[in-house]
């Protein structure tokens, strides 16, 4: 497992943790937060701050089916709908020029994660570094074979995956044309507890998948990401940061906030220099756990959030399947991006909602 590089910044286990620190919607939709945010992500010793890259219309559908609203009670967001919480939750596109400019200003490395392949060409055009695709997205197959075009380096966070879907999501990345390539152990709930990190699983992770690995992290505070470095060897870390929690906003309830994050950066290095320790030294730490792939008992609710086949308009029956009445977007309860192709030129074998979660059983062979 080589090391390699994103802009000026070496990552592997021969250099100190890689710390990315993730901006999300934090910005609470003012600009001069973003630009806060970042300049505090700098001040606190992060190498890299990470945008998400969507509109609300590139992510999922202006629909009011129930599909399209959250409906986990014990959800940050239950309740809400999904195109009102994106619209709420974006990063603007034309604030990325001025994010960028300002990051790299400050010694940042500053890229973003995509969600569709037009959010992909737009970031081509800001020169990013590099390309992040979120847990949610590990399985949009098309997506990441997309940003792996580029020839960038990829990094592939896993909450939810199965070790079949990992391998798919690497192989995507490698036949996109990717050569560096790091996954992220996650936990996809948020905030995650300690006790469903299952940190042992990034040491399962090294010997699997032959590609380097880190963490993407969700619990509160930083003592479950310094175990990872310390005792798993994760070579990067990406937490959520903002300017205080307390002034709340989509994620502010498990982000950190500046000395939080500057802590991080001190621990972490700290423990990658003073040497990597056995898993099993960790063993009675909560956050150790088990070898486990494919989500907690908890996290399953947050499948729904992955992305699938949707039917963006109205469909009459035996008419073709195209690009402008299919998709791929959130919510992820139809079928899996990767039958995307296959159903595009086939004919619905009888009339097709907007919204309906999609099967193969409702188009025809030919």
């Amino acid at each position: 497992m080589s090391g390699f590089k994103i802009g000026k910044v070496a990552i592997g286990a021969d250099h100190a943790p890689f710390i990315i620190a993730e901006m999300s919607g934090n910005h609470n939709h003012s600009f001069e937060r973003a630009i806060k945010i970042v300049e505090a992500a700098a001040h606190a010793g992060a190498q890299a701050i990470k945008l998400q890259t969507y509109t609300a219309d590139t992510i999922t559908l202006n629909c009011n089916a129930p599909d399209f609203v959250i409906n986990d009670p014990n959800s940050l967001w239950a309740g809400r709908k999904l195109y009102e919480l994106y619209d709420e939750a974006h990063t603007p596109w034309e604030w990325h020029a001025p994010i960028f400019k300002r990051a790299r200003e400050l010694g940042l490395e500053v890229f973003s994660s995509p969600f569709d392949e037009t959010a992909v060409d737009f970031l081509e055009n800001l020169n990013a570094p590099a390309y992040k695709i979120a847990s949610f997205e590990c399985t949009h197959l098309p997506l990441i074979r997309k940003a792996a075009s580029t020839r960038k380096p990829i990094i592939i966070s896993t909450g939810l995956a199965s070790e079949d879907e990992i391998f798919e999501a690497i192989a995507a990345a490698r036949d996109g044309g990717a050569k560096d390539i790091m996954i992220l152990k996650c936990t996809s709930d948020y905030p995650a507890r300690p006790e469903d990190a299952n940190l042992v699983t990034i040491d399962d992770m090294q010997k699997k998948f032959g590609v380097l690995v880190g963490l993407s992290d969700h619990t509160l505070g930083v003592d479950t990401a310094v175990q990872a470095v310390k005792y798993y060897g994760a070579v990067a870390i990406e937490k959520h940061i903002t300017i205080d929690p307390e002034e709340g906003g989509v994620d502010a309830a498990f982000s950190l906030g500046p000395k939080e994050l500057q802590a991080l950066v001190e621990k972490t290095e700290f423990a990658w220099k003073t040497g990597r320790k056995s898993p099993q030294d960790n063993a009675d730490s909560p956050a150790h756990g088990k070898v486990h792939y494919g989500g907690t008992e908890k996290e399953q609710n947050s499948k729904a959030f992955r992305q699938s086949v949707q039917i963006r308009k109205p469909i009459k029956k035996s008419e073709k399947l195209t690009a402008d009445n299919i998709c791929i977007r959130r919510p992820g309860y139809g079928l899996a991006p990767k039958y995307y192709d296959q159903m595009l030129g086939k004919k619905a074998v009888r009339d097709l909602a907007m919204g309906e979660r999609t099967n193969l059983k409702m188009i025809s062979e030919s």
